[in-house]
Parts: C-alpha cells; sequence; structure tokens
C-alpha cells in the first residue's frame, strides 16, 4: 500500500487566540480540540471526538511523553508485518519528524501547543493501527458485496484507556488483536511463512505427464527438493533412486495433496503441480487475505458454536471453545454461492418438506412439468394451492410460464427429499440452512460446491444428536424413532445456537497443518487488489 500521506509539519507562524490558559500540555490539548477543525492533521480530525472524550478527563495519561510507548508503537508500526498489516500504511518519519523540538518556539505557551500537537496526532495514529489490527483496513462490504457481517468499529476511548493502563505496547497489542483461535493460528503461520520466504522459499517443479508410483522421471529430484520445505520429505533420496518415485515422496506428496483439498491419490498430475508452484509469496498473501476476513467477523463467535468454512468444504463445531467435531459440507455452486454471515440456529426439523424456491421452480421445475409431471409425482412433488395440496397431474402446465406461475411446488418427506430426513434451521434474510441429503456420493468429492446454496451435511443425524442433546429425552434412539415415523416434527432449542457462515482459502488445522484451498467463488480478487495494489495473479 502507498505510504499515508500528511501535510508536512511546519512550525505555527504565530501563536493561535487561545480559549483556554496554556499551564500545561493537557491545557494546550484541549485548546487544539476546541479549535476550528481545520486547522487540525487530517488524521486527528477523523478521530476528534474519541480524543476530545479521552484527553478532556483531567485524570487523562499522556500517552507519547513516554519513551517507553513511544519506542513500542514505531517498532510495531515498522513491523506491522507481524500482525498482516502494511508498515506502509503508518506515517512513522513524519510521526518522529512531529515530536522533534522547534527552536522557533521560544515561549511556553508555543512549546506546550507543539507537544500536545504532537501527542494528539501519536494518539490518532495509534487508534488507526489499533483500528486496522482489531476490525481491517477496509470496510468488508466494500470489497465483498456479498459479505453480510455487521460492519465492526472500535471503542477508541477504551483503546486510549487501555494502553494507558497496560504502558507497555506489546501487551496491549497482544490483549488488543482478535483473539478468535483461527487468527492467532494464522499470524502463526504467517511468521512461518515469512520465515520460509526468508530462506529461499521453494523450488518451482515443471508440470510433466503424470507421474505415478515407481516411474522414473527428471522431475523427481526437484520434486524432492520442493517437498522438503513444506512436507518433511528426505532430503536425500534412496541409494541409486534419485529419479524414482520412491516411497517416502509418495507419502510426501499425499500429505502435500491433504493440505491442498486435492485427492490424496499419490498422482503427481495438473492440479498438483499447479498448486506446488504457487510461490510462497502468494501463500503469505493468502494468509494475509484470510487474516483480515477474519478482523471482520463478530469478535465473540460464542462459547458453542457452528462454522462452515465454504471454501473448505468443511463444518466444525465448537463446544466450550473446543472443537468437538467436524464434517464434510456440500455449498452452492459459483452460480448459486453460499452467502457469508451469522445468525442463531433455533430449530430442527426431522422428515421435512422441501419448499421449492420459486426461481427453481419456474427455471427448472416448469419445463420437466410441462414435460412429464408423473415423473415429479414419483419423487413425490405436489403443488399447493391456498394452503391445498393440489396433484401435479390436475393443472395443466402448458398455460403457465415464469410471469403468471399460480402455485408454490413442495416435496413430501421421504427417501427421495432433496432435504433428505433433517434440516436445521437459523432463519435469515437469504433462506439459506443445513439438512441432509439423498446425493451421498457428492461427499467423495474433493470440491463440493453442487448446492443452490444450502449447506448439505455429510453427518446429519450425528448433528441432530449433538443438537438436541440440550433438551431432554432427546437422545439418537428417539431421534431415530421420529426419522422412521416420517411425520413432519419440529423441535425448538432452548439454547439457540450460533452458525457462522465464513470463507477462508487459509487455515490451520487443529493438527497444526496449514491448509490452502483454492478461491472457488473469486472472492479473493478484489481483497487481494485493495491489500496488495496489484491485480490478482489466479
Amino acid at each position: 500500500m502507498p505510504q499515508v500521506s500528511e501535510p508536512p509539519v511546519q512550525a505555527p507562524a504565530a501563536e493561535p487566540v487561545l480559549r483556554f490558559k496554556i499551564l500545561n500540555v493537557g491545557s494546550a490539548i484541549r485548546q487544539l480540540l476546541n479549535e476550528d477543525q481545520a486547522a487540525l492533521p487530517h488524521a486527528v480530525r477523523q478521530r476528534r471526538d474519541a480524543l476530545k472524550s479521552y484527553y478532556d478527563d483531567p485524570g487523562a495519561t499522556l500517552l507519547w511523553q513516554d519513551r517507553g510507548r513511544v519506542t513500542g508503537l514505531i517498532d510495531r508500526m515498522r513491523n506491522a508485518s507481524i500482525d498482516a498489516l502494511d508498515p506502509g500504511d503508518y506515517p512513522v518519519e513524519q510521526m518522529l519528524q512531529i515530536r522533534q523540538p522547534n527552536r522557533l518556539a521560544l515561549s511556553h505557551t508555543a512549546r506546550m501547543l507543539k507537544t500536545a500537537k504532537a501527542e494528539l496526532y501519536w494518539s490518532a495514529f495509534f487508534l488507526k493501527y489499533a483500528s486496522d489490527l482489531k476490525v481491517g483496513r477496509f470496510l468488508p462490504t466494500k470489497i465483498e458485496p456479498k459479505l453480510y457481517w455487521q460492519r465492526k468499529t472500535i471503542d477508541m476511548v477504551a483503546a486510549l484507556r487501555l494502553v494507558a493502563a497496560l504502558g507497555e505496547m506489546d501487551k496491549f497489542f497482544d490483549a488488543w488483536q482478535p483473539q478468535i483461535p483461527d487468527y492467532l493460528r494464522l499470524k502463526q503461520a504467517l511468521s512461518e511463512y515469512r520465515a520460509t520466504e526468508q530462506a529461499g522459499g521453494w523450488p518451482l517443479v515443471p508440470i510433466g505427464d503424470l507421474l505415478k508410483p515407481g516411474m522414473q522421471d527428471e522431475n523427481v529430484p526437484l520434486l524432492r527438493r520442493r517437498l522438503a520445505v513444506t512436507e518433511g520429505a528426505p532430503a536425500e533420496p534412496p541409494s541409486g533412486q534419485e529419479k524414482i518415485y520412491t516411497d517416502d515422496l509418495i507419502t510426501a506428496v499425499k500429505r502435500f495433496q491433504t493440505r491442498h483439498g486435492l485427492d490424496a491419490d499419490g498422482l503427481v498430475g495438473k492440479r498438483t503441480y499447479f498448486q506446488m508452484n504457487i510461490p510462497v509469496a502468494e501463500r503469505i498473501r493468502q494468509i494475509i487475505m484470510t487474516m483480515e476476513r477474519w478482523r471482520w467477523m463478530p469478535e465473540d463467535l460464542g462459547k458453542d458454536y457452528i462454522k462452515v468454512n465454504i471454501a473448505g468444504f468443511e463444518l466444525r463445531r465448537v463446544t466450550n471453545g473446543q472443537r468437538v467435531d467436524q464434517m464434510r459440507v456440500v455449498v452452492g455452486t459459483p452460480y448459486h454461492q453460499t452467502p457469508v454471515f451469522s445468525d442463531k440456529m433455533d430449530y430442527v426439523e426431522m422428515n421435512p418438506y422441501w419448499n421449492v424456491p420459486h426461481s427453481i421452480a419456474i427455471k427448472e421445475m416448469l419445463p420437466k412439468l410441462r414435460a412429464r409431471p408423473q415423473s415429479l409425482v414419483s419423487q413425490g412433488y405436489e403443488a399447493v394451492f391456498n394452503d391445498k395440496p393440489v396433484p401435479l397431474t390436475a393443472i395443466d402446465w402448458n398455460r403457465y410460464s415464469a410471469d403468471n406461475f399460480p402455485v408454490r411446488l413442495r416435496q413430501k418427506p421421504g427417501p427421495d427429499n432433496a432435504l433428505g430426513r433433517v434440516k436445521f434451521m437459523f432463519p435469515n434474510r437469504f433462506n439459506v440452512y443445513m439438512h441432509d441429503t439423498p446425493s451421498r456420493s457428492l461427499f467423495g468429492e474433493s470440491e463440493r460446491a453442487f448446492s443452490h446454496g444450502c449447506v448439505r451435511l455429510a453427518r446429519p443425524i450425528d448433528m441432530a444428536v449433538e443438537v438436541l442433546n440440550q433438551l431432554d429425552g432427546w437422545n439418537r434412539a428417539r431421534i431415530e424413532r421420529v426419522l422412521a415415523g416420517g411425520e413432519r416434527t419440529v423441535v425448538s432449542l432452548k439454547r439457540p445456537i450460533p452458525v457462522h457462515i465464513t470463507y477462508a482459502t487459509a487455515w490451520r488445522d487443529a493438527q497444526g497443518d496449514v491448509q490452502f484451498r483454492p478461491d472457488i467463488y473469486r472472492r479473493d480478487e478484489r481483497l487481494y487488489a485493495a491489500l496488495f495494489g496489484r491485480k490478482y495473479p489466479y
């Protein structure tokens, strides 16, 4: 990012008209904050109300008269990359310049005003750093229009008071940064990948023919060097087998494939070569983008919650802050994207009807109804008119189009129901929920973007058991009895469960492995340009 530019700091040509008697730096600060807004530096004007609230308190600590805080903030800004921020966003040299003694400011009043201006300027950029670290550098909806978390802000007065209380800047920032475990794990991964970059990264491996176990290939020595960097492959091959794709390399390839969402079959084809040849600098940027997204998320995810990662095709369930389950999911196609948002699960519905969305009814169902309505009857579909079921064969579908579609379509509970046997409802404006599915084979795919936007679960009955265990009498046996009975049953939760639908193309898993995934919805493109000022390369 370009260097933040503030107007050059100059000595005042003349002392301002005073509204307060300048006895000390505190009264000088109040003078500056109550004078004409245009006289204040832009960074101070942006945060004037918070600065005024803090410094109007007679007991407020002057933060930047302390050498330790000054050094700590400058060091943090110069090394902002440790926080996945850009050092160029913080005008360190100007901040140091404004603190320099002004030889022209000979009077006591001029000296106090000079010190006060420096105090405010430093506090303003301290607050910018604190905001960037806590809630992100960019307004989420300007980067990702299909992201629906509420805009976050920081309590700037609380930040100033906290740094005054803690004293040491590193203590403040360690307490202030997002405390979400995924964020903290990625921050550590960022440090490790930067160290790999400093050590020279990894070599590129020319894309060749499909490499199978036991084959001999000129690429194998480079492949070994590549996998030695990130997968722990032995640097030295078995004696006399320098160009043989041996078992130790096969193990390393499978580990690499698992970490990158590929089929872990040990076959090195174009997709595996492609992922191997993404340089370490781009992996670092991928981590930085994901950390920025984590800053956009709600600060408190909840003690117990469910998190879906769209790009990872996985769901995690967390209880008492600990991950207790993980399962595969199917998410929306790139055309029918699953939205990013947070809500609360209120109830579970067993043996559900599927109310066909109007768009699906007219685009996908109507042509089938015109051709062979009986085929949909055999799958359990019926029409609903004035809240009463109507047989599909009783309607002349050729009379209707998208403009005058007369009924609502729904699919009755049963083995063919598109929602399977159970759905989990967290009512939202997108009509997105989690559910079972009869299409079980899709969970075997490495990339699972097949739905119209809802989230399909690989183990929905396990989820139902865990979600309903907060209610007396609801155990697996009872759930199975209700499902076997075939009757629609709605069970309300006593304690709604937070559900977070996220989009992360990088994360660190429970085993400590850093996982990367393709950007299936092309959502990294705009964020990449905003963060790095260059075109997205993939």
